[in-house]
Order: structure tokens, then C-alpha cells, then sequence
């Protein structure tokens, strides 16, 4: 299996989405939230993707619209337009939903926790089982632990100024990690309380 995962910057970059069906629709606001310019090739034009501001083109079109393309998203139920499209598209980034392995682009069920996007890809063999694994880390993932990667965002910013070392810095954010004050403050939802005992310790440990 040559699949490895990646995450693209999509801002601005070009998506083309051949058909408007269910996952059609997921796909395109999934692409305009990530700030890509996004036409949908189609007879018709969901309400949710009007209200985003999606433009509607013809399927005779295609040629020129996939020209213009930088990943083109062929999402129709009729396989051998499918393929055709395919075609057409080659040499751009191509994500098939009815046959991904003939892409070169696959979009794994995606979610958020906080700040925390996680994917899950189970290689085609079962949405369903995308789904139930889903359920399973909402509830093994606490909103400490979220708290948990700001307080480290917010200590890897200071440790940069202070510790040039990376095996240092990394010391010092499993200290951070490890805190059982810091625990107690994250479980209370103390973020900022957690921050400034961060910044204390820091400032007797550097002399600040």
C-alpha cells in the first residue's frame, strides 16, 4: 500500500467537485472551510452550497473546469462518468470517491475535539467502522487533555526564548506535562491559573 497521510494547505488553491450528492456536499464545505475556491460541476445546486457562496457549472464544462483545477473531487453515482473525468483529469490531484485507490488524493472522515483534528482512514473497508471508532475517542479524549495542549503551546513559546536546547526545552514540557498542580488546575478548567504557574516557575528557574 503506497497511502501515506498528509494534510494540504488548501487556502486559495482551485477545487473542482464533479457532482452534488451527499458526499459532494461534504467534500465541498469541507474544502471552503479550509479556504479553497471551490465550483461544483452539476444540474444542481444544494441550498447549503448556495448560502456559501458556490458557483454551479455546467457537466459539459468539464474540460475547462478541470484545467482550471488544482484537485479535482469526482463524487457522481454513474461509474463510467466517473472515469471518464478521471481521464481527463490526469496529471492533476485527483480524490475518486466511488474508486479512491484510482486517485491520488483520499479524504478520511475528519473531526474535531478543541483545536485537535483527528482523521481516520480504514483504507475503504468500512465507513461504518470510521464512525463507531469516531464515538470510541470522543470519549477517551478529556477536555483536559485540551487545556493540556494550549498550556503547552504556551510553554514551548516561552521555553524558545529562554532554552536554546531542543533535549532541554523537551525537559522541561514533560516537567509541564507531568505537574501534579498543573493537573489539578486543568481538571478545574484553570487555564490561565495553569499559564501563570507556568510562568512563574520559569521565571525562578531563569532568574527573570
Amino acid at each position: 500500500m503506497g497511502w501515506t497521510p498528509l494534510f494540504l494547505e488548501m487556502n486559495d488553491k482551485n477545487v473542482l467537485i464533479v457532482g452534488s450528492g451527499e458526499v459532494g456536499t461534504r467534500r465541498a464545505i469541507r474544502f471552503i472551510e479550509s479556504g479553497a475556491n471551490v465550483i461544483i460541476l452539476g444540474k444542481m445546486l444544494p441550498i447549503e452550497l448556495l448560502k456559501l457562496g458556490t458557483c454551479l457549472k455546467p457537466i459539459d464544462e468539464a474540460q475547462e473546469w478541470i484545467k482550471w483545477a488544482d484537485l479535482v473531487v469526482v463524487a457522481t453515482g454513474d461509474t463510467q462518468l466517473n472515469q471518464r473525468l478521471s481521464n481527463l483529469a490526469e496529471g492533476k490531484l485527483l480524490n475518486r470517491v466511488d474508486q479512491p485507490e484510482k486517485g491520488d488524493i483520499i479524504v478520511p472522515s475528519s473531526f474535531f475535539i478543541g483545536n485537535v483534528q483527528i482523521c481516520i482512514f480504514t483504507q475503504g473497508k468500512s465507513p461504518l467502522m470510521s464512525r463507531e471508532l469516531r464515538k470510541r475517542i470522543d470519549k477517551v479524549i478529556t477536555e483536559e487533555d485540551i487545556l493540556q495542549i494550549e498550556l503547552q503551546d504556551f510553554t514551548r513559546k516561552l521555553l524558545k526564548s529562554e532554552v536554546k536546547d531542543q533535549k532541554n526545552r523537551k525537559y522541561y514540557l514533560n516537567h509541564v506535562l507531568k505537574d501534579e498542580k498543573i493537573e489539578e488546575l486543568l481538571k478545574e478548567g484553570k487555564l490561565e491559573s495553569a499559564k501563570a504557574y507556568v510562568d512563574n516557575f520559569f521565571k525562578k528557574s531563569f532568574n527573570l
